[in-house]
């Protein structure tokens, strides 16, 4: 598929839930979209969900290697480059920890480096998690946590890896997610499991699920909201690190409450919690401070699915 003149182009680096919602997003906004993935395929199960694929162009190419990535920038000729790579969950960044850090550190390192010797004033965006800060309400001058796993470790050598570009006038932005719910997410996530349990039991398919820590509060936002917010920061002039979430706390005991309620079960006779589920050192409490971020985009963005909303409309999403 060619690319169509006078449009501005974004490149998207990875095929992940957030990357399809902004291609779809972004087409919309009559950009040209270019995905790239480690191996070409016939279908792409995010953007084929989202009704998008023929719409999007998939390039090939191995972020290791920064003479590929040169050449696609060359050809591409990206105004965006959005960072959308990496292991993105804990548990598997202990299985996979040289996979973890070449995916979330040394390609988005590549990038930069190949940019920076291009003097290339491209804004580059690079995905990052929440969980790189201490826990409570989550500002950008919070405290970087002090635990060590795979993935943290990673995430939080690549947010001061743009920070250090920045500095040499790289357009280069950190966007800090907390956590992000779509109907594409996999099912083993809490919220879509939960969902998915509560429709089999209310048809006598299931009897009881099992769970984890129900005291933990986190901040869950919607993904096509939160990629309106990512859309918006391409019109900032000046680099900066953004956070996204949703300032609003929800608890695992919120999140039964409400899916069970849509059926109006009673949460405490379909649940077993099992121990094998809780998470070593898992932070208690994790809420974005969103204000300083809704200033950064001029007050045109405020997220507004959250807690019960969020929960029905994952629920009535599949």
């Amino acid at each position: 598929m060619k690319l169509k003149k006078n449009r501005k182009t974004a490149l998207i680096i990875g095929s992940g839930v957030i990357g399809a919602y902004l291609s779809k997003l972004l087409l919309k906004k009559r950009l040209n979209i270019v995905v790239t993935t480690r191996n070409l395929k016939k279908n792409y199960k995010n953007y084929k969900k989202l009704k998008i694929q023929n719409k999007v162009n998939f390039k090939k190419l191995n972020i290791l290697k920064k003479k590929q990535i040169k050449k696609i920038i060359i050809l591409v000729k990206p105004d965006y480059i959005f960072y959308f790579a990496g292991v993105s969950s804990m548990t598997e960044s202990f299985k996979k920890p040289k996979e973890t850090l070449q995916s979330n550190y040394t390609g988005a390192k590549n990038f930069l480096e190949v940019l920076y010797d291009l003097k290339s004033k491209i804004k580059f965006f690079k995905a990052n998690s929440a969980y790189i800060f201490d826990k409570g309400k989550i500002k950008l001058n919070s405290k970087l946590t002090k635990q060590k796993n795979p993935y943290i470790s990673s995430q939080i050598k690549s947010y001061k890896l743009v920070k250090k570009f920045r500095q040499k006038l790289i357009n280069s932005y950190s966007l800090i997610f907390f956590n992000i719910e779509s109907p594409l997410r996999r099912d083993e996530f809490f919220i879509k499991k939960i969902c998915k349990a509560v429709k089999l039991i209310n048809n006598n398919n299931f009897k009881k699920i099992s769970v984890g820590s129900l005291s933990t509060v986190k901040d869950y936002g919607w993904a096509p909201e939160i990629v309106e917010g990512i859309y918006l920061s391409t019109k900032l002039e000046k680099a900066c690190d953004i956070l996204f979430g949703t300032g609003h706390p929800m608890s695992g005991k919120d999140i039964l409450k409400f899916a069970f309620n849509i059926k109006k079960l009673n949460y405490k006779k379909h649940i077993k919690v099992d121990p094998r589920f809780f998470r070593k050192n898992e932070k208690k409490v994790m809420i974005a401070e969103i204000n300083e971020t809704i200033k950064k985009l001029m007050y045109k963005w405020k997220p507004k699915i959250h807690g019960k909303k969020l929960i029905i409309k994952m629920y009535k999403s599949f």
